[in-house]
């Protein structure tokens, strides 16, 4: 019951608070948050890591710029290609919202055979 919820509060902080995305690597991805959503990025990851230890979240800033890295192992690098794009969908469009993708290769998804 719990993961449809937190997946609801994810798209939630990325309608209100996201206000960049970046793609760095295929196993790291970078939100440029808005500062007042700190407390609930902060609550947010620490519930999402008690049941998928495999994410690592950091967070730093200050009060003009907070950063939100999302890193995974690449075994996982599907499941933050899904959250990266549940992301852009949800980024308000026209508040300067910016989404970088990193080179295809990084999202193309996987051929069934």
């Amino acid at each position: 019951m719990q993961q449809p919820l937190r997946l609801a509060e994810f798209d939630n902080l990325c309608a209100t608070a996201v206000r960049e995305q970046q793609h760095l690597s295929p196993t790291h991805l970078r939100w440029h948050l808005d500062p007042s959503a700190e407390a609930t990025a902060r609550d947010l990851t620490g519930r999402k890591i008690s049941c998928c230890s495999f994410f690592t979240f950091t967070i730093a800033g200050d009060a003009d710029a907070l950063l939100l890295d999302v890193q995974v192992p690449a075994a996982h690098i599907d499941v933050l290609d899904a959250l990266a794009q549940r992301a852009a969908a949800r980024m308000t469009v026209g508040a300067g919202c910016v989404a970088t993708r990193s080179p295809p290769h990084f999202w193309s998804a996987p051929s069934v055979t």
